[in-house]
């Protein structure tokens, strides 16, 4: 594949036609889908007589016995604190440790990457950060009980966005503006880079085009279309990369009292364009917000806008394919994510 067509992800979704089975790339959110596809063929035998180690279509099944069970081989300190399971998650799954911890269990990612990647910059990373953010305190290693990693880390608290709602919309635009500036300063050169998050939008027009085919509504398939194709076109970046979150969408922040209250999942973060990032203001701010966000965030120029602009065109259409997806029982798939999409892809279309 020539790299002007680089799908920036390989994400798999099954059970669709042939233009979903080939959308979903513009997140990155590589083999998750598709693993647990794959997996859902069939239920897996126990494994010898552990029955906390079954086999299920999310590969281990992870139970607070098991939890508890690795923190006293590890962290015994913490073993007696309370277990709570955390409903969602996909590559990783979160167990509330306490009142003030979270244990984040490596899941479906076919590799330990995002949570080695947490623990190596967050620490560096949150001082400087105006809203609170999952700080890794302990790591958990493989072990035969549970051959994944796991990380203890600090509880962010509030809604998750797409289970709740932002109703002070210029709060929360100027909150995530300060967060975005306080962010995005310039990376170590030792700083994690992304290959397929961060391209700039002309080389992930597969990735749009498989989505566009997928889900783009009829009705405004044209404005869809011309908003990408003004994003392709803009001019590249010039500067240091600065560090980047990655993948905000309406799962990976959380709410309280009608506003942004903290930020999590950092596993995708890189060193990059900001834009990726910045795309945040059509996709998790309500409509008219991001002219506000744009003004008070103030490092943005035109050409940063417009290529922020296609990929939060791009990441509208995910989570409508994802919503696609739930409504079809599929692995993976969330229903209520359908709905946020395609009120971000109506904000992406109002423009700033």
């Amino acid at each position: 594949m020539r790299p002007s067509q680089r799908r920036c992800g390989d994400e798999v979704v099954a059970d669709l036609d042939d233009r979903a089975r080939r959308a979903g790339s513009g997140l990155g959110i590589e083999h998750r889908i598709s693993e647990g596809v794959r997996q859902n063929e069939r239920n897996g035998p126990r494994v010898g007589s552990l029955g906390w180690l079954r086999m299920t279509d999310t590969g281990i099944e992870i139970t607070a016995d098991l939890v508890r069970d690795l923190l006293r081989e590890q962290h015994p300190d913490l073993a007696e604190l309370a277990v709570r399971k955390v409903v969602g998650g996909w590559g990783n799954q979160m167990w509330r440790l306490g009142d003030e911890l979270a244990v984040r269990m490596q899941r479906m990612d076919p590799t330990p990457e995002h949570q080695l990647k947490e623990r190596r910059w967050l620490p560096v990373l949150a001082p400087r950060l105006p809203l609170p953010v999952p700080v890794p305190v302990r790591s958990g290693e493989p072990s035969e009980r549970f051959p994944k990693h796991w990380t203890v880390m600090t509880w962010v608290p509030g809604e998750p966005l797409d289970h709740g709602s932002i109703s002070r919309g210029d709060h929360a635009a100027d909150t995530l503006a300060d967060f975005l500036r306080a962010l995005h300063v310039e990376a170590p050169a030792e700083a994690p880079v992304s290959t397929d998050r961060g391209a700039h939008p002309r080389n992930c027009t597969d990735g749009f085009e498989n989505l566009f085919q997928a889900v783009a509504p009829d009705d405004v398939a044209d404005g869809v279309r011309a908003v990408w194709d003004d994003a392709v076109t803009a001019r590249e970046r010039e500067g240091p990369p600065v560090w980047v979150h990655g993948d905000l969408h309406p799962a990976n922040v959380v709410v309280s009292d009608g506003t942004l209250s903290g930020i999590v999942d950092f596993g995708d973060m890189f060193a990059g364009d900001p834009a990726w990032d910045l795309a945040a203001a059509w996709v998790l701010l309500p409509a008219g917000s991001a002219s506000r966000f744009f003004d008070r965030y103030a490092r943005a120029d035109e050409a940063a806008i417009r290529r922020a602009r296609g990929l939060a065109a791009v990441k509208s259409l995910f989570l409508m394919l994802m919503g696609h997806n739930g409504d079809r029982g599929l692995p993976g798939g969330k229903p209520h994510w359908g709905p946020a999409g395609r009120a971000a892809l109506d904000r992406v279309l109002k423009g700033v």
